[in-house]
């Protein structure tokens, strides 16, 4: 059984950094690309990023290219989301996650043990 807490959230002012850490238990996420997602108040849960098995292949959304930065540690059992240059529209409970597939879509079914979350807030 893979499960996965996510951790690093917190406030920040916008223009800042975070890095939030997606840390796996219980099993491995070795051999399965791995998703970022986020959601706001009142908002669908969309997803953010992904990595894929070897870490060669990433995706980002549109809103986040260029400011965010997924990465992933297999042997440390670990992904990663560098946000800089936070805006406040980044605020939101963000989600990792593990996909079933072999390759990353934008697709929210595709993805399995999901943590709990953690809190991004930016606002000056």
């Amino acid at each position: 059984q893979l499960q996965l807490v996510e951790s690093g959230g917190g406030l920040v002012q916008p223009g800042g950094s975070l890095r939030l850490s997606c840390a796996a238990s219980g099993s491995t996420f070795y051999g399965k690309p791995i998703g970022w997602f986020r959601q706001a108040p009142g908002k669908e849960r969309e997803a953010v990023s992904c990595i894929n098995l070897s870490g060669t292949t990433t995706d980002y959304a549109d809103s986040v290219k260029g400011r965010f930065t997924i990465s992933r540690d297999d042997a440390k059992g670990t992904a990663y989301l560098q946000i800089d240059n936070a805006k406040p529209e980044d605020t939101g409970v963000y989600y990792c996650a593990a996909s079933i597939m072999f390759f990353c879509r934008r697709t929210i079914s595709d993805f399995r043990s999901w943590g709990q979350g953690t809190q991004v807030t930016v606002s000056s």
